[in-house]
């Protein structure tokens, strides 16, 4: 199943970040336009309650209350949604204005929730709110008023916020619609530059749709392209030049392969066809069966050699590594060895001394895997030396034998697979068959211990030198 559009995405994440911003602005805005209205309207609410009270103060009775309404009335005229009662303490209504059938539902609420005694300034802490007819919201507050008679009148101020309801309402909705159409205008700014900015992306993945096996030396090419993706193309090439040469590499090995195990094959067929020509002795057939035993064995060399390169190069292959004596095991090969390098006419030396942190079985494989060449290549009466130099940052193991001189142009292939620096050298009849892999090994080997392997040759030896890295 495809995955969603990453341009769909980005553009929805834009579009939701600014719907976030434009919610988070416009309630901003909102609160302190109906803080500030809010704020305005309790300000004129407590003027007119003190206006009024100080009027009140200057009554003589209730009766003058009646007498003197248009002048206590006018404190609220002009400003058609204020409200003004006054009660006596028998709660008769002594004067109203603006107030219409549901002076209860208004006035008492505001009257019952808390009333400023004469002693108390009037302040906006007094106003209260309540709702008319259970829908309009009034804000308002009571406040005691005390006569020159001794007696005392609450005259209760109130505002109708219905005007202001409507107002915020309406600029609430002009907030919703520009958040809305804000929201449609990022998404489609937000989609058309995601698209145009994913547009080297897009030729990326081109140009590796093009990539085929026929076609590893395509490389990706983008031009413009951003910083962004500089790396990725530069990773893309690289992985792309890899893999060309691990291809190429494998089509060798194979091809490589296929011809050195067609030779023993050969060999068996061709023994068997002669044999079988016409009857011969018992000695003829035992000849010709340990020649096939021979060939035999170095198949099977060939198929183990074979076998342990491709385990090697599993990231899961399990190396021992442990502190190695490396004079000792010098010594324990050469030791191996003894027999065949009598049969050779060489002679084996054993130098030097050193500790390095090794696999054991590898660090045998690896040396007589040099060794085993070096007979091979060595002539009769000449010798072979092992030694181990400890060095600052590694412990050099090296093999050197006196023979004929390697090729400089050749040095850096002998460790490839079925690589052989001279052709002529494979026939030496010191030693087992070469299977083409015994130094691809050694390089193997020691990259598995985080060292290298290489070659120096000149008319004096030939040498072959293990790096281990110093513990």
């Amino acid at each position: 199943m495809a995955g969603r559009s990453l341009t769909t995405t980005l553009a929805l994440a834009f579009a939701g970040t600014t719907i976030a911003v434009f919610a988070l602005v416009g309630s901003v805005l909102y609160f302190a336009l109906e803080k500030q209205v809010t704020q305005q309207d309790d300000d004129e609410i407590v003027l007119a309650a003190r206006h009024t009270r100080r009027l009140a103060n200057e009554l003589r009775s209730a009766d003058d209350v009646r007498a003197h309404a248009d002048r206590l009335i006018s404190q609220v005229l002009g400003n058609a949604t204020l409200s003004m009662a006054v009660r006596d303490t028998n709660n008769q209504m002594l004067l109203s204005h603006n107030i219409d059938g549901g002076a209860t539902s208004m006035i008492e609420p505001l009257v019952a929730t808390q009333r400023v005694p004469q002693s108390a300034r009037i302040t906006e802490t007094a106003i209260a709110e309540a709702r008319r007819d259970s829908r309009v919201p009034v804000r308002g507050l009571a406040a005691d008023a005390s006569l020159a008679d001794g007696s005392t009148v609450t005259i209760v101020i109130a505002r109708d916020m219905s005007d202001r309801w409507l107002l915020l309402d309406h600029y609430r909705d002009r907030l919703y619609g520009a958040g809305f159409a804000g929201m449609l205008l990022a998404f489609l700014m937000s989609w058309m530059l995601v698209h145009e900015s994913l547009r080297p992306l897009r030729q990326l993945a081109a140009h590796a749709a093009q990539v085929t096996v026929d076609r590893l030396h395509e490389r990706m090419k983008i031009d413009n392209a951003p910083r962004e993706l500089a790396a990725v193309i530069a990773s893309l090439n690289a992985m792309l030049e890899r893999l060309a040469g691990g291809f190429q590499r494998m089509s060798q090995y194979t091809a490589d392969l296929a011809h050195d195990m067609r030779t023993p094959l050969a060999n068996l067929r061709g023994s068997n066809e002669v044999a079988l020509a016409r009857p011969r002795s018992a000695e003829d057939y035992q000849a010709v069966l340990e020649s096939n035993l021979e060939e035999c064995e170095r198949l099977s060399r060939m198929i183990e050699s074979v076998l342990f390169l491709a385990r090697a190069e599993h990231p899961q292959f399990a190396t021992h590594m442990k502190t190695v004596d490396t004079h000792e095991e010098l010594k324990r090969v050469a030791d191996y060895f003894e027999g065949l390098a009598d049969d050779a006419g060489v002679q084996v030396h054993v130098t030097g001394a050193g500790e390095v942190r090794a696999d054991p079985e590898l660090f045998r494989r690896a040396v007589s895997n040099l060794l085993a060449n070096a007979i091979r290549h060595t002539p009769r009466g000449r010798e072979i030396r092992l030694s181990a130099e400890p060095g600052a940052h590694a412990v050099r193991v090296t093999v050197a034998n006196q023979g004929s001189r390697i090729d400089p142009s050749a040095l850096e292939r002998v460790f490839d697979r079925f690589y052989r620096a001279d052709p002529a050298r494979h026939h030496a009849p010191a030693g087992p068959a070469s299977t083409g892999l015994g130094l691809a090994i050694v390089r193997t080997i020691m990259e598995l211990h985080g060292g290298s392997a290489y070659a120096e040759s000149d008319e004096a030896s030939t040498r072959f030198i293990l790096r281990f890295p110093k513990t």
